[in-house]
């Protein structure tokens, strides 16, 4: 693929003319990639989409130090350019043997597979971007050597550490794994060194930053794994998302038998129906049928009562026909606009809670563990560590999955069941009490408000087994007496109050008129005494 020309922008940024941009090209034309090379290579560091950015660029956009070609100019970071070279000269200072040359060198055979990971085009020269490359890969490896020891604490109070590991985590500050890899091994001098150090910090930095609590492998299994990874921010996705492609294979093959199953039943009924409607559609039987009705709806007492079924009746039709249609106008793509992420239809966690729903934390799960129990009432949802830095995290998974991802968009759907069923500060704490939610914010409206603040996606996704947990949490709340009693109230008493009001005033007038009716009485009686 031809690299792109710079545009003026770029060019005065960057210092670039044509004539170098001439030479770039006849390099990247001349360079020859082996076989294994061109099967390893894949983009996986990308912009973040539009959509998610102006809804909240703070959370895509780093504030203190940038990781690779993106943001590396960028003159409010220009503080900690200073900083990444004391971090260079301390480790050459403490390896003799170290230097900086002798790593661009061994980056520089890498350099076509390193532009092949970046979806954006990068308008740098080769020794430019080694250079950046290596410096940056020897800082993230410096600052994040202190999980290798699982010694957290130590860190939580330094100043801007909290902000240093927010912007490591961005979707657009990332570097590929294997630079990583590359530059320990150089530092150590052995590729099994190497690969137990980073598995070391890679395990160590998402205990301590995953919003779910998760459960590693065996430190063997993710080193032979390592090469699977792309870069820190693909690290901590592969261990929270569970790979779902088999399953939904074998969901969509029993969704297809039961699809025949349903459409023979369906089939059946048709032919019931039609073989009844010929026995009762003729002109004797409707006369039959119909004139007990006619005797009785011809009461006096019973019009009223006609009147005022007709009248809700009429009105839950018309509501149902303006749902519908709300719903079809809905379905309609709009394609100037980005979609929203669709509204789930799951009730809260407090009124979920008073149906009788009980909330289960699974301990060292990831988002597989989700399920509901329809016989006990349990809703299984694995523990949400909520800090300072949870909702960046969150958010740039979810950009993350969305660029990476042409299937279905896994973590975004949990985001949004979340999103869901956390509506106000009494779900937070309900789920707080109940074990599901570790919270270190400051108040509990606090953490609602950041669930529900997540509410944009690039496009609407269907996930089988959380589709199916919704579902069946919707159908046992719905079958709950309190429940029934609730809508039968609403829809049937507070829903009809014009119809109340009617028969009130109705029922006023009766009153008043018997009121009127007895003081007439009374004085006729009296009259008559007095004649008498």
């Amino acid at each position: 693929m031809l690299p792109k020309k710079p545009t003026d922008s770029s060019t005065e940024q960057h210092g670039f003319d044509e004539a170098r941009w001439v030479i770039n090209l006849q390099k990247s034309l001349d360079v020859e990639l082996e076989e294994h090379d061109l099967e390893e290579v894949r983009v996986s560091i990308y912009t973040v989409p539009k959509a998610l950015m102006c809804s909240h660029p703070d959370s895509y956009t780093p504030h203190r130090v940038s990781i690779g070609p993106y943001h590396c100019l960028k003159p409010e970071l220009h503080e900690m350019e200073r900083y990444k070279l004391m971090i260079a000269r301390k480790i050459r200072d403490q390896t003799k043997s170290f230097r900086f040359h002798d790593l661009v060198e061994k980056i520089k055979s890498m350099e076509t597979k390193i532009r092949a990971s970046y979806h954006k085009y990068i308008g740098f020269d080769g020794e430019t971007l080694m250079w950046i490359m290596a410096v940056d890969s020897s800082f993230l490896i410096q600052f994040l050597k202190i999980y290798s020891s699982r010694k957290v604490e130590a860190l939580i109070n330094r100043v801007g550490h909290n902000e240093i590991l927010r912007d490591i985590m961005m979707v657009e500050n990332q570097i590929p794994l294997f630079v990583l890899r590359k530059t320990l091994e150089f530092q150590l001098g052995s590729t099994d060194s190497a690969d137990d150090l980073l598995v070391s910090v890679l395990t160590g930095l998402c205990r301590d930053l995953s919003p779910l609590v998760i459960k590693f492998d065996d430190d063997e299994i993710l080193k032979s794994q390592l090469q699977d990874y792309n870069h820190i921010l693909d690290f901590l996705y592969q261990m929270i998302v569970p790979r779902i492609e088999s399953e939904d294979a074998e969901e969509e093959e029993e969704n297809r038998a039961d699809d025949n199953g349903e459409n023979r039943a369906s089939r059946f009924l048709q032919e019931i129906k039609i073989q009844f409607n010929r026995v009762f559609a003729s002109r004797s039987a409707d006369s039959i049928l119909r004139f007990p009705w006619r005797i009785i709806s011809n009461l006096p007492g019973f019009i009223a009562l006609k009147l005022s079924a007709n009248y809700l009746f009429t009105r839950q039709e018309n509501e149902a026909t303006a749902t519908r249609q709300e719903s079809s106008s809905a379905a309609i793509p709009d394609m100037e606009k980005p979609p929203l992420v669709e509204e789930l239809t799951i009730p809260s966690v407090s009124d979920l809670y008073k149906a009788g729903v009980r909330f289960k934390a699974t301990i060292n799960g990831n988002i597989s563990t989700v399920t509901f129990d329809s016989n006990s009432g349990q809703f299984y949802l694995p523990v949400i560590n909520l800090d300072i830095n949870t909702e960046t995290v969150l958010r740039n998974l979810v950009a993350y999955e969305a660029s990476n991802t042409s299937g279905a968009l896994v973590f975004t759907r949990y985001t949004e069941l979340i999103n869901g069923i956390i509506d106000s500060e009494e779900d937070v704490r309900l789920l707080r009490e109940q074990g599901v939610l570790v919270s270190r914010l400051k108040s509990d409206q606090e953490a609602a408000e950041m669930w529900n603040g997540m509410s944009k996606s690039v496009r609407l996704t269907k996930v089988g087994f959380l589709d199916k947990t919704i579902e069946d949490v919707n159908r046992y709340y719905t079958g709950r007496w309190k429940v029934k009693i609730g809508r039968f109230v609403e829809v049937y008493l507070y829903g009809s109050w014009q119809i109340f009001a009617f028969f009130a005033a109705v029922l006023l007038l009766m009153l008043v008129s018997l009121q009127v009716l007895s003081l007439v009485f009374s004085y006729l009686r009296l009259l008559r005494l007095r004649t008498g």
